[in-house]
């Protein structure tokens, strides 16, 4: 994991990347999508990436890929644009609630597929604080984040949400559920609204 992590100057592009999106959506600035052309190093290495904001210490808006398939910068772009203005819990992002929110950008490490025989056995591989985790089965799929560790009383709680959010029972199991788990690599700007570009002009 520590091999894929960014250096300081890395992880301010990508939080400053994520606010010119949002800011140039809104209309508050001009700016254009990084050019695959032009990224060089991590930035243009393929990863996936969740975009969370929350105001007041309220989800706001939360979108992401778990597969790596666009250089790191592009898959920012597009899904702080998403958590924004595309996530179907929400109505779009207003300016003055822009200005309000808090932003954390979660850059994923690989996904590491879980063999388990038991829901049992996986409440006890699971690492609280550290393991996001995908859940998938009879086509319903659904993701926790790392931070939803902050929210749950534990590794029951937090699988048993993970399931109702995939459109599952909470004492749903079956032999043949699939998950797998991740680590992320989290930078968060408390006021992202100051990150944009210069203004347009």
């Amino acid at each position: 994991m520590s091999s894929m992590k960014l250096d300081p100057g890395g992880r301010e592009v990508v939080l400053r990347t994520a606010a010119t999106s949002i800011a140039t959506q809104l209309g508050l600035v001009e700016a254009t999508p990084p050019e695959a052309g032009d990224l060089h190093g991590a930035l243009a290495e393929p990863r996936a990436s969740f975009v969370t904001l929350t105001i007041e210490g309220e989800l706001r808006g939360c979108c992401g890929t778990l597969t790596a398939v666009r250089p790191l910068l592009l898959d920012v772009w597009s899904n702080a644009r998403a958590s924004a203005f595309g996530d179907p819990r929400f109505p779009p992002l207003t300016e003055r609630e822009w200005r309000s929110s808090s932003m954390e950008v979660s850059l994923l490490m690989p996904c590491e597929r879980m063999v388990v025989a038991s829901e049992q056995q996986l409440l006890l591989e699971l690492v609280p604080g550290r393991d996001g985790l995908v859940l998938e089965w009879g086509g319903m799929r659904a993701t926790f984040l790392p931070k939803v560790w902050e929210h749950v009383s534990g590794p029951r709680d937090f699988l048993r949400r993970l399931k109702e959010k995939a459109g599952l029972g909470a004492d749903f199991w079956a032999a043949d559920v699939q998950v797998w788990r991740y680590e992320t690599e989290v930078m968060a700007a408390k006021h992202p609204a100051t990150l944009d570009a210069a203004p347009a002009t």
